[in-house]
C-alpha cells in the first residue's frame, strides 16, 4: 500500500492550493481516505474524511466551507482543494487510509488509520 501526497507549496493569504494523494496497492473504492495536517510545533489534526460510501464526507471546523475533498476513481487519487487560506493553515498535510468505516466521532483520530503518506508542506505567508 502506498500513498503519495503532493501539491504543497508557498501561497499568499487568501490563495488556494490543490493537494493530491495518489494511491496504489489496494482497492481504492473499498477504502476510506482522510487528510490530516500537522502545524509547526503542534499535534496532528484531522482536516477531512472521504468515506468509501459515496458522498459521505466529514470536515473539521477549520476546514468546513473552505476545503473540499474529492475522489478520482479512475486515477485512484484523492484531492483536497484548499481555498481562502490563512497563515494558520500552514502545516505538513498528510493523507491516510483505512478499510474501516469511521464516523463523525472518530474519523479525526490518527490511530484509526492503517497507512500514511509522507506529507506535503503548505506554507501560507505574504
Amino acid at each position: 500500500v502506498q500513498l503519495q501526497a503532493s501539491g504543497g507549496g508557498l501561497v499568499q493569504p487568501g490563495g488556494s492550493l490543490r493537494l493530491s494523494c495518489a494511491t496504489s496497492g489496494f482497492t481504492f473504492h473499498r477504502y476510506n481516505i482522510a487528510w490530516f495536517r500537522q502545524p509547526p510545533g503542534k499535534e496532528r489534526e484531522g482536516v477531512c474524511y472521504s468515506s468509501r460510501v459515496e458522498g459521505l464526507t466529514y470536515y473539521s471546523d477549520s476546514g468546513a466551507g473552505r476545503f473540499t475533498v474529492s475522489r478520482d476513481h479512475a486515477k485512484s487519487t484523492v484531492y483536497l482543494q484548499l481555498d481562502s487560506l490563512t497563515p494558520e493553515d500552514t502545516a505538513v498535510y498528510y493523507c491516510a487510509t483505512t478499510p474501516d468505516l469511521l464516523f463523525s466521532y472518530s474519523w479525526y483520530l490518527p490511530q484509526g488509520y492503517t497507512y500514511w503518506g509522507q506529507g506535503t508542506l503548505v506554507t501560507v505567508s505574504s
